[in-house]
């Protein structure tokens, strides 16, 4: 049979103790935040931005706050996990622990945008065009902590390149559980519950072992995603908003329309996290809206042109 690589990565940059430390998560949120913050001011001063260079900060730290966190904490609350936040309204402060929806951020980011623009009365679709010009750079770091974390993890496959990941035993099968808890216990009696076997999978070689043999093997959905909604739409944005002449609101339509595109794509790849709607994954759905969305966005930029002062 073909060895599979059980996911063995911790979540913790520096960890302090048994749930404390740096996580890579919030780790990727910050790389997300300077990076977007560098290159939006890069394409201010090429001249593409009705903000200036020198307000540029500002803006990414209160749209990082009020729109990607609070809104992509919010979307996720709202979009995936609403029963569990009935049960625990507090989980919506640990954002540490992961939980963000891409869909709710975008959400987020459009109310906060719109906002910031009528206070300072400049052209929210300028705006737009170059925040999801600089967009991908974040999913691209968030995909890959979502990696790094082991979740929102792929479909059962045989790829070689299939990855076994520990924190599939939250949502497996009740025999599937008592077998993992039963073996790993029986190599270390100290590991009593499935977390501290999913926690042990990163330190002992015997519990990986284990595993192996009872984890299925599965598509690494989030380097995928990290391909298709960062890289790809990074290279598209850019290469549009560089060196192609668009109206005002035209970027932001196409970023919709292609995010959706490579959202659904990808989202035939990865485990629903999710009951389905009809034959489509919550994602898949969702990415309906901004087919809309993009579409009405590129109707009304064409309607009236008002192009960036580059």
């Amino acid at each position: 049979m073909l060895g599979y690589y059980v996911h063995d990565l911790s979540p913790f940059l520096i960890q302090f103790g048994d749930n404390a430390g740096l996580r890579w998560y919030g780790l990727s949120y910050v790389l997300a935040f300077i990076a977007g913050w560098l290159a939006y001011r890069h394409l201010a001063r090429m001249g593409y931005s009705d903000i200036p260079p020198d307000k540029v900060g500002d803006f990414i730290t209160w749209l990082a706050v009020f729109g990607v966190l609070i809104g992509g904490r919010l979307g996720f609350i709202l979009f995936y996990d609403f029963d569990a936040f009935q049960r625990d309204p507090l989980m919506v402060l640990r954002v540490w622990e992961g939980g963000m929806s891409s869909h709710g951020g975008m959400i987020g980011v459009a109310l906060f945008t719109l906002w910031y623009a009528r206070r300072h009365r400049i052209s929210w679709f300028n705006i737009g065009d170059n925040i999801v010009t600089v967009t991908p750079i974040g999913l691209l770091f968030g995909r890959i902590a979502n990696f790094i974390n082991g979740e929102l993890y792929g479909r059962v496959t045989s790829v070689p390149w299939a990855v076994q990941f520990p924190k599939e035993l939250l949502g497996a099968p009740v025999e599937t559980v008592q077998l993992a808890l039963f073996e790993a216990n029986t190599a270390d009696p100290r590991i009593q519950t499935i977390d501290a076997v999913i926690a042990a999978a990163q330190t002992s070689p015997a519990v990986r072992t284990i595993l192996a043999g009872v984890l299925s093997p599965r598509h690494p959905s989030q380097l995928y995603a990290a391909f298709l909604e960062g890289l790809v739409l990074l290279v598209l944005m850019w290469t549009l908003r560089t060196r192609v002449r668009l109206p005002n609101g035209a970027l932001t339509g196409i970023f919709f329309l292609a995010y959706a595109v490579v959202r659904i794509v990808g989202e035939m790849f990865r485990e629903p996290d999710a009951p389905l709607t009809g034959f489509l994954t919550r994602g898949q759905f969702l990415s309906l809206f901004l087919v809309i969305a993009g579409t009405a966005f590129l109707v009304v930029a064409w309607r009236k042109p008002v192009y960036p002062k580059k």
